[in-house]
């Protein structure tokens, strides 16, 4: 095992598309490409899986910590079978009390919920990842009121959990504008992914973090972003390899006809 795995924010596509290539066809296949690559960049099975899903929002921080999680079909309007799919991983309540406890120690109210399901957020991600779903999962669920630093300092404490063998996955999307998903958010998600790419890719970590911060500021900001629930995942996964270089290990920029979508990893990949 090495001394830290990497840690990872992924644009985690639209609902269960895995489980709909019929009627998406090669829509999704620069994703799924890059999901599957994650396992070569890992370079070994971790022992289990930490997700931050930009799906599951609460008040006070939350873990999911019941040994075999269910289903949450958290998507609307999608064919009668994505009502069905399962995604069997175990769920790993050791992890879930040390998550907890490292996130206590740095001062965040947080609880263990025995009875969360995987959300899309988490399943349709990981399903080209893992897919046996024989990997322990855990989630973690991101703050309400979205605040930057809380969730960079989130990241800052689950950091010793790379050094056991836990892959820290922050799913969201770079883009998440739902009435503008298409060729009216061109525009907005070209010009708010080419800032995102030279803060995490070319400034300094520390400038990187202040970017972050004031991340309101940046070109068509809230036009991407009109909440950022899909964008604060991206600062846990910092925050938990905050002084390393960041990488983009997925990007289109013709996503659904014209958007421009991105994932990145922070540190190194191990071939």
């Amino acid at each position: 095992m090495p001394s830290a795995l990497p840690t990872f924010f992924v644009s985690h596509g639209g609902g269960p598309w895995p489980f709909m290539k019929q009627q998406y066809g090669s829509t999704y296949d620069k994703l799924e490409a890059s999901l599957v690559d994650m396992r070569r960049q890992v370079g070994v099975r971790p022992k289990a899986v930490l997700v931050i899903s930009s799906h599951w929002e609460e008040a006070e921080l939350m873990v999911s910590s019941s040994a075999a999680p269910g289903m949450i079909y958290d998507y609307g309007g999608f064919p009668a079978h994505t009502y069905q799919v399962t995604y069997p991983a175990p769920g790993s309540p050791e992890l879930a009390r040390r998550v907890a406890d490292l996130v206590a120690a740095a001062g965040h109210a947080v609880s263990l919920d025995p009875l969360r399901g995987f959300d899309h957020g988490t399943f349709s991600m990981l399903y080209p990842v893992y897919p046996q779903a024989d990997m322990p999962v855990v989630q973690l669920s991101i703050r309400t009121g979205y605040d930057p630093q809380t969730h960079i300092d989130i990241g800052r404490a689950l950091a010793p959990l790379r050094g056991e063998g836990v892959l820290i996955i922050g799913s969201g999307l770079s883009y998440h504008n739902l009435r503008q998903f298409g060729p009216g958010g061109q525009q907005a998600s070209h010009a708010f992914d080419a800032w995102l790419q030279h803060v995490l890719r070319e400034l300094t970590p520390a400038e990187r973090r202040v970017a972050l911060l004031h991340w309101s500021e940046a070109p068509y900001a809230r036009l991407a972003h009109p909440r950022e629930d899909h964008l604060v995942p991206l600062m846990v996964a910092l925050g938990a390899a905050e002084h390393e270089p960041a990488s983009c290990v997925y990007h289109e920029d013709d996503f659904f006809g014209s958007l421009a979508v991105s994932s990145f990893r922070f540190g190194e990949a191990s071939a």
